[in-house]
This record gives structure tokens, sequence and C-alpha cells, in this order.
């Protein structure tokens, strides 16, 4: 005798987690869309340090990861595994384990309000011990107090016994220790 909701459970389709080749998330991601599959690949913009310069580069949430949504009847699995950029489905056993409807939901729900915030600058926040890289004021420390547009930083400086504020390009300065 077989368990009929087990039977209409394999019809429905659930979220699945792939593994995907290091530093081929996005790769896998567009393969697999290009294939018809469902694919949810969330990531996150964030401010990086390139060539001197802060860039907006976008990050998976989950690197090395992403999530398909398949139907065990319906769905075609075969090509998944030999898609550029996936390693494999995440499995126990020779099963591969599905993931509750409502946690990629609000994912899709956080990474949705995310997008829909202006951009701020976070590689700096209020605060934080700066060391000045170019200018007179070159290898002074100083306290990161604003953002003045994307190229532009207000500094609180110690000189002469005095807080003095500054106004600097954002690329000429590092956070401490790094």
């Amino acid at each position: 005798m077989t368990d009929e909701s087990t039977q209409d459970g394999d019809s429905i389709p659930r979220w699945y987690v792939i593994q995907c080749k290091g530093g081929e998330s996005f790769r896998a991601s567009e393969h697999l869309d290009n294939q018809g599959y469902e694919v949810f690949h969330p990531v996150l913009e964030v401010q990086k340090r390139r060539r001197g310069k802060l860039t907006w580069v976008a990050e998976p949430l989950f690197p090395h990861y992403l999530f398909i949504r398949l139907d065990r009847m319906a769905s075609n699995w075969r090509p998944i595994r030999s898609t550029r950029g996936v390693l494999r489905l995440v499995s126990f056993g020779h099963e591969p384990v599905a993931v509750q409807d409502a946690l990629v939901e609000t994912l899709r729900d956080r990474m949705a309000a995310d997008s829909t915030r202006e951009r701020a600058n976070v590689y700096y926040r209020q605060g934080d011990i700066v060391e000045i890289t170019e200018g007179p004021f070159r290898a002074l420390q100083a306290v990161f107090d604003a953002q003045k547009g994307e190229e532009r930083a207000i500094v609180l400086l110690n000189l002469l016994q005095q807080t003095q504020r500054l106004e600097l390009p954002v690329e000429s300065l590092r956070k401490r220790g790094g």
C-alpha cells in the first residue's frame, strides 16, 4: 500500500541547494537559468577597494551555493550535474534534501527590500579609525565622520591640539590595519 501524501508531495516543486565549483556560482546560475530551471542566487552589493578606488561589487550571500526549484516527478534532473559551474546537489546519502519554501521566500523578501534601499557607504562607518594614504596628511590617522557624495569623505584629524574637519577623496583613505 502506498502513502498518497508522499506521492502528492513528490509532485510539488520544492527548493533544493546546489553546491557550485569555487567562484562559479554566477556561471552556474546563468547556465541553469538558460536551461529553463527556476534558480535563486542571492547576492549582495558590497563596497570593495579595487586598484585604490572603492567600487560596488556583487557577491553571493552564500559563496559556492544557490537554490533551484525542482519537481521530483516532472523535472529533468540529469542535466543539472553536467551544467557548467555546478559541483553537485546537496544530498544526504543519495537523496537531495529539500529546503523549506519559507526560508527561500524570507531570503527573497529581504533581498528585495535591500535592493530598494539607496546604496550607502558601508566600507567606512562613522567613528572608524582611518589612515590617510595621499596628500600632505599622508600616514596620519583620522576618524571617519561622514560620506559626502560617492567620492568624498569628511574625517576628523587632530592637529595642533584641536580637531579639524577635513574633506578628502574616499580613495585616499584606508581602514586602520586594513
